[in-house]
């Protein structure tokens, strides 16, 4: 819930949903309406903010059980290669704009405090190893997820 809702209230992703909705007009893939791009925004949007708030859940997890971070970051990063491969043209500029943005003002914070905080409430875990992956996962899934969206999208 912490992930969703701080990123669905970032400034630099309302900026990057209204974009990539002028550029799926100007790709065809939606209609000119102002309907149609306020629902493709907040689709985008949405997608993004659910994608952050699964980042969090399986960092929680990952600090929890110890799992290896440079496994988890390399095995997402080749996910993320193989759905850029498959995924439409259009989406993937968007996509990688998608995880920058997760890395702004609002998100970041909130996201370093749970990691950093959680990691340092563990016996034997480095607060500052543990806690900055959920950041990284934060920028790395919603890239994965647009990227998907995208394709899903277009085989609709």
């Amino acid at each position: 819930m912490l992930g969703f809702g701080t990123t669905i209230a970032e400034p630099a992703l309302l900026a990057v949903a209204a974009e990539a909705a002028a550029v799926a007009v100007d790709a065809g893939a939606i209609p000119a309406t102002d309907e149609a791009r306020a629902s493709y925004a907040l689709g985008l949007r949405l997608v993004v903010a659910f994608a952050v708030g699964v980042a969090l859940l399986i960092g929680v997890f990952r600090i929890l059980a110890n799992w290896s971070l440079p496994v988890m970051i390399i095995g997402g990063y080749i996910l993320v290669v193989i759905a850029t491969t498959i995924a439409p043209m259009e989406i993937v500029g968007v996509a990688y704009d998608s995880g920058g943005v997760t890395t702004s003002t609002v998100t970041v914070p909130l996201v370093t405090a749970l990691g950093v905080g959680l990691a340092s409430s563990l016996r034997g875990r480095n607060a500052m190893t543990d806690g900055f992956g959920l950041i990284a996962f934060a920028s790395l899934t919603p890239i994965l997820f647009v990227l998907l969206y995208g394709t899903i999208l277009e085989w609709i």
